[in-house]
C-alpha cells in the first residue's frame, strides 16, 4: 500500500568523505579519538507527481564507538565501512520502488546487514562487523531519504509522518497495540525554540585552567571545563567514566561537581557514561553509593547513568532494576532493534539514549515504543558536526527528551562544515547553555 503522490523513488545516490581531525583527543571507553572520517550521502529522488529533490545525510564513521576492540585495525575497519557504503549506495540506487522513507529504509536494512556480512568475509575478519557499525554506516542514507522526502513534497520531514503522507499505521512496525496510531501522534507539532545542550567532559579533558599546558590548542577556544563554563554558560554536563576504576570515577564526578558549584552555579545537571566498561550492575551501584557518600550534591545533580554495562544486553541479561531504584539507567549501544527496547524494559533499564547515528527511522520508532512503555529518552551525540548536528538537534526538538541534546562537536571539531555553521549561527553558538532552533528550516530536515 503506497501513497501515489507523496511517496518517493530513488534516482541517484552519491557519497563523499572528509577527514575530521580533533583539536584535542576525545577519551571514552577503551580508547580515544584523534581523527575520524565524515560520511556525507546525497540522494536524489522523485515523487509520484514528478517533483525531484536532493536530500542530505551525514555522520562520523566512529569505529571506536561502533566497532571497538583491537582484533581489527582502525584502517581495516574504516575501509570496511567505506566498502559497505559503496555497495549499499549501489543497492539503493538500483531499488527502483516508490515508498515512504520509513519503508524504503527499513525494507533495505536486511540488505545492509547482508552487505556487511559479505564485506567481513571478503576482508577475512576474524570477528563479525557489529550490527551497530552497520547501522551507523547506513544512517546518513536514512537521513538523506527523509530529507529528500520533505524537500520534494515541500514540507518539514516531521510533518510527513501522519496518515495523509504515510499509508501504514504504527501497527505495521510496532504490533497490534498501535493500530490506528501514527508517528505524528507522538511528535511535537513544531520545533522547540531552544534546547539545553550537554557538554561532554571526556576522560582526558582538563578541568581547571591552571592544568593547561603548552601542548594544548591555542586557537582561541576554551581548553578547560572552567573556560567552557565561562564562555558558553553551560549547565548540563556528560561525564565520561572508566567503569572499571571506581575510585577514579568517583573522584572525577565529585571534582567536576565542586568545580561547577564553586562558580556559583545553582541549577546544573550531570549525567555519566562509561561506554559499557562497567563489569556488572554491582559495580554501577558501588559507584553511585560512593558518589552519594562523598558528595550529596553530586548525587543529587546526577540525572542518569548511560549504558554502564556491555552493549549486547542479551549476553548476560543483567538485571538493572536495583540500579534503576537508585538512579535512572539508560541503554544506548544496547538498542540495535525494536525488539531490544522490549528486552531493555524487561531487564529494568529506565530509559533510552537515542542517537540519529543508528538511523532516523529506527530512532523515531524506538522513541514511540519507549513512550508507550513509559521509558524516558535522551538524545545523544556522536560528535555530530554541521548537517548531522542540525539533524540531531532537530530530532531532539520534535520529541520530549531529558534536558535537550548532547553537543560536543564544538569542543573537538569546531571547524567542521563552517558554511553550515554560518548559515545556522544561532544553532551552533551556545548562549547561556542553550542553542536556538530558529534557523532550522521547515523543508526536509531543515538544513
Amino acid at each position: 500500500m503506497t501513497n501515489p503522490k507523496s511517496d518517493i523513488k530513488i534516482l541517484s545516490v552519491k557519497y563523499a568523505y572528509t577527514d575530521e581531525k580533533f583539536r584535542v583527543p576525545l577519551k571514552f571507553g577503551v580508547g580515544y579519538l584523534t581523527n575520524v572520517p565524515s560520511s556525507t550521502v546525497i540522494i536524489e529522488a522523485i515523487n509520484g507527481t514528478g517533483k525531484k529533490a536532493k536530500g542530505i545525510g551525514n555522520i562520523l564513521l566512529s569505529d571506536l564507538w561502533a566497532f571497538p576492540g583491537s582484533e581489527i585495525t582502525h584502517d581495516e575497519k574504516i575501509n570496511a565501512f567505506k566498502e559497505i557504503t559503496k555497495r549499499f549506495a549501489q543497492f539503493l540506487q538500483n531499488s527502483g520502488t516508490f515508498g515512504h522513507p520509513i519503508d524504503l529504509y527499513l525494507d533495505s536494512k536486511h540488505e545492509l546487514l547482508k552487505i556487511a556480512s559479505s564485506v567481513e568475509k571478503e576482508m577475512k575478519f576474524n570477528i563479525h562487523i557489529p550490527v551497530l557499525a552497520s547501522l551507523m554506516v547506513g544512517s546518513p542514507f536514512d537521513a538523506a531519504l527523509h530529507d529528500a522526502f520533505g524537500r520534494i513534497n515541500g514540507i518539514c520531514s516531521y510533518d510527513g509522518y501522519g496518515k495523509e503522507f504515510i499509508s501504514k499505521d504504527l501497527s505495521n512496525y510496532l504490533g497490534p497495540k498501535f493500530k490506528g496510531k501514527y508517528i505524528s501522534d507522538y511528535l511535537n507539532k513544531e520545533y522547540k525554540p531552544s534546547l539545553p545542550i550537554f557538554h561532554l567532559v571526556g576522560g582526558l579533558d582538563k578541568l581547571y585552567t591552571n592544568e593547561i599546558e603548552d601542548s594544548d590548542p591555542k586557537d582561541g577556544l576554551p581548553v578547560s571545563l572552567e573556560q567552557w563554563i565561562e564562555k558558553d554558560g553551560i549547565f548540563c554536563f556528560k561525564i565520561k567514566l572508566t567503569g572499571k576504576d571506581i575510585k577514579w570515577d568517583v573522584d572525577r564526578t565529585v571534582n567536576i561537581t565542586d568545580l561547577i558549584a564553586s562558580g556559583g552555579l545553582k541549577e546544573f545537571y550531570l549525567t555519566c557514561d562509561s561506554n559499557e566498561q562497567s563489569p556488572d550492575p554491582e559495580a554501577v551501584i558501588e559507584y553511585l553509593l560512593k558518589v552519594k557518600e562523598r558528595s550529596e550534591l553530586a548525587f543529587e545533580k546526577l540525572l542518569y547513568y548511560e549504558q554502564p554495562t556491555e552493549r549486547d544486553i542479551e549476553v548476560h541479561k543483567y538485571d538493572m532494576h536495583a540500579v534503576s531504584k537508585i538512579k535512572p539507567v539508560l541503554v544506548d549501544e544496547g538498542i540495535t532493534s525494536l525488539e531490544k527496547v522490549d528486552l531493555a524494559h524487561e531487564l529494568g533499564w529506565t530509559g533510552l539514549a537515542l542517537k540519529t547515528c543508528k538511523g532516523h527511522s529506527s530512532a523515531l520508532l524506538s522513541f514511540i515504543k519507549a513512550s508507550e512503555l513509559k521509558m524516558p529518552c535522551s538524545v545523544q551525540d556522536l560528535t555530530n558536526p554541521g548537517v548531522s548536528f542540525i539533524h540531531s538537534a532537530g530530532f531532539a526538538a520534535r520529541i520530549d527528551t531529558i534536558m535537550g541534546v548532547e553537543y560536543n562537536a564544538r569542543q573537538y571539531i569546531p571547524s567542521a562544515q563552517k558554511d553550515i555553521q554560518e548559515k545556522h549561527k544561532s544553532l551552533f553558538e551556545v548562549v547561556k547553555g542553550k542553542v536556538s532552533t530558529v534557523t532550522v528550516g521547515n523543508t526536509g530536515l531543515g538544513y
